[in-house]
């Protein structure tokens, strides 16, 4: 990494965020003995508690778990207020080496080529892995922005092509435009770092006021295809499994459930002992007290 991207990546993840999101973090960590958390989302651009907070916590040693993350819900009871949090747990090595683009996952370079901050670090060495594992996220995304993106145009061109093939591969749901909403809403965010991360890893370019032609070579270009083609083919089957996975793994899945639930129709159900244990199990007699709730709210 360049020592400009390097220095652009570090001024990033020391974003300002909310004591209640350090207190947070603080207390993830202790209880998980992480190395690391990172904070990323909607409430890091806009500072809200509101919704569900989003946390990547990273653990030390080798990955536990073949297929990661471990997702979870948590609610936490904090300045006389709740704080409720999505999180994401992987070991910081398996984070840093998805974040190269050398395994055929694409979650974690996608994820956080866009704005996150480290809210806690152990030490110097697990900020500097994260630093690190962060401008690879950036290298690996403007890479890939480079073969798919057009021969030749504005840096949101490439990142528009970029998350519009990540969607296709990862299986995701995504509305029509959610692109275009990542890139105005993280404007500042990504303004100069596409030509900066191409350059950090020598693809050199061509800039005419803000039209943009990276250099690449046939083969280089199709070397980058034929990689992303190999992610491709995977990407949904990987993540069609990690969704299988978090229907028995998903720590707190009853509790989120209920909390997006009352959310989105005013109607609160409670989350009982085996509801909490067997949410799968307890679906059909929720679905029906939901269906009772809903026709008397008629």
């Amino acid at each position: 990494m360049s020592e400009t991207l390097k220095q652009r990546i570090k001024s990033s993840l020391e974003a300002e965020v909310r004591a209640e999101v350090s207190a947070f973090a603080a207390m993830l960590a202790e209880e998980a003995g992480a190395r690391a958390v990172l904070f990323y989302g909607s409430n890091l651009r806009t500072g809200s508690l509101e919704g569900v907070l989003d946390f990547y916590v990273l653990l030390p040693g080798p990955q536990a778990e073949r297929i990661w993350p471990r997702v979870s819900y948590r609610e936490w009871q904090h300045g006389g207020e709740t704080l409720r949090a999505k999180i994401a747990t992987m070991s910081l090595r398996q984070f840093a080496s998805a974040a190269t683009g050398e395994s055929r996952d694409t979650t974690i370079w996608t994820r956080f080529v866009q704005p996150s901050a480290l809210v806690f670090a152990q030490d110097n060495d697990a900020r500097g892995k994260v630093l690190e594992a962060t401008g690879a996220a950036a290298e690996t995304a403007a890479r890939f922005a480079a073969a798919l993106g057009p021969k030749e145009g504005k840096a949101e061109d490439f990142w528009r092509a970029l998350f519009q093939a990540t969607y296709r591969a990862e299986f995701r749901v995504e509305k029509p435009g959610r692109e275009d909403s990542i890139l105005s809403v993280n404007a500042a965010h990504f303004d100069g770092l596409l030509p900066l991360a191409w350059s950090a890893q020598g693809i050199g370019f061509e800039r005419r006021g803000e039209t943009l032609a990276p250099e690449l070579k046939d083969q280089l270009r199709r070397e980058i295809l034929r990689m992303w083609r190999s992610r491709e083919r995977i990407g949904k089957a990987l993540n069609i499994l990690r969704l299988a996975k978090a229907t028995t793994t998903f720590d707190g899945a009853a509790r989120y459930g209920a909390w997006k639930l009352e959310r989105h129709t005013g109607i609160a159900l409670e989350v009982t002992p085996f509801r909490e244990k067997h949410p799968l199990l307890a679906m059909p007699g929720a679905a029906w007290e939901l269906w009772r709730a809903r026709r008397d709210q008629r």
